[in-house]
């Protein structure tokens, strides 16, 4: 695993997230009450940015269609549910995970180890 140093430990306040690129991967890190999590930056439904979205709890909502997924596995909490009509493109998009990263705090520095793959560029 590479896990790199992208943040403070103190650098976000609980329940806010801030995004990060690591060798080519979009990051977002999030603070939850328990810690710090990792997922992909765009959301897996249409491939726009989380980073606009809110948390709620351990949910993060896409600003766009509404997609929900949990920030602790990725799972899709509520698909794509706005604007109305958006159903039927569903149909062809289908359900998908978020993909997570390892985190941890070591020194007070928080690091991320996205070097499995480079899910998305820009």
């Amino acid at each position: 695993m590479a896990y790199q140093k992208v943040c403070a430990e103190d650098a976000l306040e609980v329940g806010t997230m801030a995004k990060f690129k690591l060798d080519g991967t979009n990051v977002l890190l999030y603070r939850l009450e328990d810690g710090y999590y990792a997922t992909q930056r765009r959301c897996s439904h249409m491939r726009l940015p989380l980073d606009k979205g809110t948390i709620d709890g351990d949910v993060v909502q896409c600003p766009f269609h509404r997609a929900r997924f949990n920030i602790k596995s990725g799972e899709v909490d509520g698909w794509a549910s706005f604007p109305p009509g958006i159903q039927i493109c569903n149909v062809i998009l289908s359900e998908k995970a978020l993909k997570t990263f390892p985190v941890k705090v070591e020194n007070s520095e928080v690091h991320i180890d996205a070097a499995e793959e480079a899910l998305e560029s820009a």
